[in-house]
């Protein structure tokens, strides 16, 4: 099977999932993709209503914003545990308690076949050794994406919990734009039991 894998990549190169150009074989993204990322610099958000404390690693452009793309549109899961390793870089008072993904509304889920933001935490708690709780589920509602900012902030996204929220909740998602989702997901883990609510995304538009 080795065999065969070398002489695929002689034939037909891999190629970065974030500029298309070829990459070394087994890699995600090639070198000047995850310089690019390492040298975006994370932001210590403005924490929407009901979060404690929130934290991007890094803004909503370049490579960054082709890595987002690549996850959410691409379907290039692969890309998800890049998103992670930028989160563990996170303040370590972030990350303390248990990863919580934001939901995806249940039609994008069932056409995308998968939740980014959950594949993000999935591998953050491989990385950090967190627990994880898939504990929130998002009804069916306008979707987010394309809508201005006044519209996301007057018809929010509707959030429950569906079991016991942890005390100590780690919000995990891609993108942070204007609040909203995660202030829908803090307001359902409070009364479910969540006492400190906490937020990572990989970027900040």
């Amino acid at each position: 099977m080795r065999a065969v894998s070398l002489v695929a990549s002689l034939v037909a190169p891999p190629r970065c999932a974030l500029c298309g150009k070829a990459c070394a074989a087994g890699a995600s993204a090639c070198e000047r993709c995850r310089g690019e990322l390492a040298r975006l610099a994370p932001i210590a958000a403005a924490a929407p209503p009901g979060v404690d404390a929130a934290w991007a690693a890094a803004p909503y452009r370049g490579a960054a914003q082709a890595l987002v793309r690549g996850l959410k549109f691409g379907r290039m899961l692969s890309l998800a545990r890049i998103a992670a390793q930028a989160l563990a870089q996170a303040p370590p008072q972030l990350l303390e308690g248990t990863l919580v993904p934001v939901p995806a509304a249940p039609l994008r889920g069932r056409w995308r076949g998968f939740d980014p933001a959950e594949e993000i935490a999935c591998e953050l708690a491989r990385l950090t050794g967190l627990p994880l709780e898939p504990c929130l589920r998002r009804s069916q509602g306008a979707r987010q994406v394309g809508r201005t900012r006044s519209a996301r902030l007057a018809a929010p996204p509707r959030v429950r919990a569906r079991r016991p929220a942890p005390p100590a909740a780690v919000l995990v998602d891609d993108v942070l734009t204007t609040g909203a989702t995660l202030t829908a997901c803090a307001r359902a883990l409070r009364p479910a039991g969540a006492r400190r609510v906490a937020a990572l995304t990989f970027a900040r538009s």
